[in-house]
């Protein structure tokens, strides 16, 4: 039985990927380990130089340039280069000196980071404390209405005490704020930049548009062009504060059919394909010049579901769900066993993971008793919603094709990645697939954006889930400074989390990019971020 159910479901991908290649003409969109060894070897190395372009064939374009004004992948793998924070995550989530050298907890409700001096910003103008405060500042703004405001908005006030030392006072003591600060939202961006940007709001323009159409940071690359739904260059700063990058350029190029840009990296015309399709692994690994990177993350991929609107406003249709679909069969059949089934919405090496936790088991039978106790022992009819990713566009056939197995009639609905994000942020959804990566590595980041009512649409909680005592354990646990206490709470919110279900949680992937041997020094940072500033290309 079971290998006939694999069979069925290899069979409905295979269709519905010849299918969606027809249509649309188009393919799509932990454990942290050290640097993985160069494949291209020591002659390699002794061949590479500086300078050249790198190109990065990647899935989606950017939605935004100011890291202030997005909460996506593509946006924050290219700001990563233009932008610097003040505290970095090394390889293995710990917290290292960024834009600042050090920082202390003053007293409960106060942080206090010392700067590094002498910085310039890639306009010249100076990094200083008074810089930081109007960055976040910027971010607390309503005016602005940064999806990115919830990492900061615990702080009530930004004290700039000397040129080079900035405190930062709270609503309540909030232990992960450093981890917080490290996050690709608290990018670090020209204050003079800042002041042209309010000018063109006063003058009827959208926040961001003079950030969006030449954004100014600290890092190692600087902007050049963005030519929107095609490619975004960076180039190298010459003036850079530390170590200068290698390479002369950076071109992040959109190119969304998985087979072309595989077609890329074998001939050359990009060196670092992102993403690689699992189905596409065994293509990279036989052909010469070109290995499978793979990083083990702290991401979770999910289907949502709208929980203001009907069925789904009963956690008994979003339990049923959830027990109607095989994860394992997921992992296996389409992500080709890349990565680790979710029992919630937080991985293994985050800080809050609890593995005495019991999920919702696969049961069809139970899943269908569920059904009838809310009502709908006839189903009903519904939309599912996807960008063009690959995975995810195979994912949401295989749960259409398991759901119609209990009554529910599926239509799945593929959606342009910048109208996806702005209209499931809208509500306008039935149920979507999407992920979401726990990048300061802390419980409260994991859960409390996705799940608390006051992030309803675009800074993460697509679903709208609305549960009171929820939101009180997530407060809580983000204003405890005690370390096992907050662990006991977030114990307690995920057996929340569990009942209500407000998402299928599918799994922790592993990350997979295919890479030219010419590249030496590069690593991806297990929240997915590409690191790029010690990259150099064999000649």
């Amino acid at each position: 039985m079971k290998q006939f159910k694999k069979s069925i479901l290899l069979l409905l991908l295979l269709v519905a990927s010849a299918l969606f290649i027809v249509a649309c003409g188009t393919d799509t969109d932990d454990d942290a380990q050290e640097p993985a060894e160069d494949p291209a070897g020591e002659e390699a190395d002794q061949l590479t130089a500086e300078g050249g372009d790198l190109v990065i064939a990647q899935l989606s374009d950017a939605v935004a340039l100011d890291p202030h004004g997005s909460n996506d992948t593509p946006s924050s793998n290219v700001a990563y280069n233009i932008y610097e924070a003040l505290v970095v995550q090394d390889e293995n989530m710990d917290l290292q000196p960024g834009l600042a050298t050090e920082w202390e907890m003053v007293d409960d409700l106060t942080w206090e980071f010392t700067l590094r001096e002498g910085i310039t910003f890639h306009d010249g103008s100076e990094f200083n404390a008074d810089v930081v405060k109007a960055n976040i500042d910027r971010i607390l703004d309503e005016a602005i209405a940064s999806p990115r405001s919830f990492l900061y908005d615990m702080i009530t006030d930004v004290v700039v005490v000397d040129e080079y030392t900035v405190q930062f006072e709270t609503e309540y003591s909030f232990a992960p704020l450093p981890a917080h600060l490290a996050h690709n939202g608290g990018g670090m961006i020209s204050a003079d930049l800042i002041e042209a940007d309010y000018e063109a709001m006063e003058n009827g323009e959208e926040p961001g548009s003079v950030i969006n159409d030449g954004p100014i940071g600290t890092g190692p690359f600087v902007f050049e062009s963005w030519t929107p739904g095609s490619e975004i260059v960076l180039h190298r700063n010459d003036d850079y504060w530390g170590e200068n990058a290698h390479l002369d350029s950076i071109t992040f190029k959109v190119v969304p059919e998985d087979s072309t840009r595989i077609a890329e990296l074998e001939t050359e015309a990009a060196h670092i394909s992102d993403p690689l399709s699992p189905s596409d692994v065994a293509r990279v690994e036989s052909s010469d010049g070109m290995h499978v990177n793979r990083q083990p993350s702290v991401s979770l991929s999910y289907i949502g579901f709208n929980a203001e609107k009907e069925p789904f406003d009963d956690p008994l249709v979003r339990q049923a769900i959830s027990m109607a679909i095989d994860k394992d069969a997921i992992i296996d059949g389409i992500f080709d066993g890349a990565g680790i089934p979710a029992i919630g919405p937080i991985a293994p090496d985050v800080f809050g993971y609890d593995d005495s936790i019991s999920g919702l088991e696969y049961n069809v039978e139970e899943a269908q008793a569920l059904l009838a106790e809310a009502g709908y022992e006839d189903g009903f009819s519904t939309t599912l919603w996807t960008n063009d990713n690959r995975e995810r566009v195979d994912m949401a056939t295989y749960v259409q094709a398991e759901l119609a197995e209990i009554g529910i009639d599926v239509d799945i609905e593929i959606v342009e990645w910048g109208a996806y994000l702005e209209n499931t942020a809208a509500g306008e959804h039935d149920m979507f697939v999407l992920g979401w990566t726990t990048v300061t590595g802390d419980a409260d980041y994991g859960m409390y954006p996705l799940f608390h009512t006051d992030n309803f649409g675009e800074p993460g909680n697509r679903t709208f889930l609305d549960n009171e005592e929820l939101d009180e354990l997530l407060i809580e646990a983000r204003q405890n400074p005690d370390e096992d206490e907050r662990l006991a709470l977030y114990r307690e919110a995920q057996e929340i989390l569990v009942e209500e279900a407000p998402m299928l949680y599918i799994h922790h992937q592993e990350f997979l990019l295919g890479v030219s041997d010419k590249v030496q020094g590069f690593w991806q940072h297990p929240t997915q971020i590409l690191m790029l500033k010690d990259v150099r290309l064999a000649q």
